[in-house]
């Protein structure tokens, strides 16, 4: 892929996410041709030197490498379904959002008619797409991955294969995509607190990052304790974040917030108290979260030794 040998690309779907994918392929000088249920979202890729496909016959004959980059799954064998014939022998690479079981039934589905499958996520915003640090992470058919690595890293710099199983990426997607909504939430909170007393949310954006710094600081702590098991060496307790539960009720009371949110993460923090898991690390929460509502088993090196020395 050197020189005017880069290798044909069509995009399929083009939200904000895939347009931004066929401009990044477009920029690297790979011939793109793009589809889209609504056709005038070609136009400004046209402009730019894509290649407009009024069928999804003609996009998928385009190209060896076909990137699909609708909102599901489901949306992804609705739109290829009428040419599905045409995916046999050809890369198939999605990148959308979905469940890892949603990723199985794709490939599945892919691999019947003969394509060969990888999926993929994008954990960036389309304006990231083709930035060195951009991060994309792909689970399947490896041959797929080695053959176009230098033509999907046109996406991020940060490129990664996860493994063969084709669900990888999804379930990678969500295990991490669950921080997102919380994080935001509470960032939305403080925000109106902020606006409450009169001052601008722009006011906190900077201790806010200081404060994300500090949980990326942690996380890897965090993750050594759960994969370990031993929560018995805390530097913040699950008793110490149930104590702040009234903070939170009292700061609803003064500025008017609506609070509510904050309720199943009490519950949360209450189930693993039941547990006896109180003075252990807030990472414990883990081991509730693996088996919802049961409390009766105390999972962890400390709860294991503490039953042995009973024995």
């Amino acid at each position: 892929m050197t020189g005017q040998h880069r290798t044909p690309v069509t995009v399929v779907g083009l939200g904000s996410m895939g347009s931004a994918l066929a401009e990044a392929f477009i920029d690297a000088g790979h011939p793109t041709t793009v589809w889209n249920r609504t056709p005038s979202k070609a136009t400004p890729l046209v402009s730019n030197g894509a290649v407009h496909a009024h069928t999804m016959d003609e996009a998928l004959a385009a190209s060896p490498l076909i990137i699909a980059c609708l909102t599901t799954y489901e949306n992804t064998m609705e739109a290829l379904e009428p040419a599905a014939a045409r995916l046999k022998g050809r890369a198939l690479v999605t990148l959308n959002s979905g469940s890892p079981a949603g990723a199985r039934q794709l490939a599945e589905w892919a691999l019947g008619h003969g394509a060969r499958y990888l999926g993929g996520a994008i954990k960036n915003v389309p304006s990231a797409v083709g930035a060195e640090n951009t991060l994309l992470y792909y689970g399947g058919d490896n041959s797929v991955f080695e053959e176009f690595a230098s033509t999907l890293r046109v996406l991020g710099g940060d490129t990664v294969y996860l493994g063969a199983d084709s669900d990888l990426a999804a379930l990678y997607e969500m295990a991490v995509g669950g921080t997102l909504l919380p994080a935001l939430v509470g960032f939305f909170q403080g925000a109106a607190a902020m606006q409450a007393r009169g001052l601008t949310a722009a006011s906190m954006v900077r201790f806010s990052v200081k404060w994300f710094e500090m949980i990326n600081s942690v996380l890897p702590v965090f993750a050594e304790e759960i994969d370990s098991g031993d929560y018995s060496k805390p530097a913040s307790s699950v008793n110490l974040f149930l104590a702040g539960a009234a903070h939170d009720e009292e700061l609803g009371k003064e500025a008017s917030l609506d609070m509510s949110w904050h309720k199943p993460f009490h519950d949360l923090l209450e189930r693993a108290v039941e547990a006896g898991h109180g003075d252990h690390s807030i990472s414990a929460l883990t081991e509730i979260l693996k088996n919802p509502g049961h409390t009766g088993q105390l999972h962890s090196v400390e709860g294991e030794v503490a039953a042995t020395a009973l024995a």
